[in-house]
């Protein structure tokens, strides 16, 4: 793509003056990537998805279009389960444990509420658990607060069915999810903890700050090491992580930063980015920790992402 159409597709960072069709792409384009980032837990896959958006949104004859932001949702929407169904398959055969791919966010997506809880990385690993159909009437209508026939276009069902379907994936994803939502500095002081005990070696603090039924997911993606299957009590958990990151064999910095709208911990390892750690917080303890070293899924980790509803 060239000219005003590239323009849109890498976000509007050319000096063209947008045509109608580009200006209408680039208004809606953090909602756009969100609603495919949420589909698919993959910016790498969002962004392939945004392309082919922008591929027939440019095709398309503006005046047969009566709400165009409808219409790109829509185009979005089924690019984006044509991709999950394809991704699907992809992550079968995934060394390791998949883990969503984490983004570094600014302070604005941490603001909304709502937001920061859809693309959390708790959030997103339960919306792995429902069919593709399910996670994109979900998503459109619990985040984007869509109207069901709206949705019904996007995804190609009834009206009626889109209802079912919304109930039946509403009462999946409650059975899931935090039990509450946390704020911001509750995460904060959580992960001050963690970080401090780790840094310390302080086991005792470690167990003061893990549930007692505490999961650490590793991803390394067949790239770097990281724990091949889930592991399972704070015990195990606080023992694992008891030595810190000195095993990796270099200089380890922890530091704290705003990755998927919380707060999370970024792993330096002389000095280079090495590890992501997100982490799932319920009644003040930390009951999930996500910690992604797949360097393929560390590349949204140097800017901050725009996100939008």
């Amino acid at each position: 793509m060239v000219g005003t159409s590239q323009t849109a597709a890498d976000g509007g960072r050319g000096a063209e003056l947008p045509d109608p069709a580009t200006e209408a792409f680039l208004t809606h384009r953090n909602l756009l990537f969100t609603v495919a980032y949420e589909m698919l837990g993959s910016a790498a896959d969002a962004e392939d998805v945004l392309q082919e958006t922008w591929l027939r949104w440019a095709g398309v004859e503006l005046g047969t279009v009566r709400d165009r932001r409808a219409y790109l949702v829509r185009i979005t929407t089924r690019q984006a389960l044509a991709r999950l169904r394809t991704v699907g398959r992809r992550r079968e055969s995934y060394v390791g444990t998949w883990l969503p791919e984490p983004l570094l966010t600014a302070p604005d997506v941490a603001e909304d509420v709502a937001l920061a809880e859809s693309v959390s990385m708790a959030m997103l690993l339960v919306l792995e658990t429902l069919a593709p159909t399910e996670r994109a009437v979900f998503v459109l209508r619990e985040v984007f607060d869509l109207g069901y026939d709206e949705i019904a276009e996007a995804v190609d069902k009834s009206p009626a069915a889109v209802r079912q379907i919304a109930h039946r994936a509403r009462e999946h994803v409650a059975a899931r999810r935090p039990r509450q939502v946390v704020s911001a500095t509750e995460t904060r002081y959580a992960l001050d903890a963690f970080r401090r005990a780790i840094e310390t070696g302080d086991l005792q603090g470690l167990f003061d700050i893990l549930a007692p039924d505490v999961v650490l997911l590793g991803d390394g993606g067949g790239v770097k090491q990281a724990v091949q299957r889930p592991i399972v009590g704070a015990d195990k958990v606080a023992r694992l992580l008891a030595g810190g990151w000195g095993r990796l064999g270099g200089i380890v910095s922890l530091r704290p930063s705003q990755v998927n709208g919380h707060p999370a911990l970024i792993v330096a390892l002389d000095g280079e980015l090495d590890t992501v750690v997100a982490v799932r917080l319920d009644e003040g303890r930390i009951t999930g920790l996500y910690a992604v070293r797949n360097p393929e899924k560390l590349t949204h980790m140097r800017e901050a992402t725009a996100l939008g509803r």
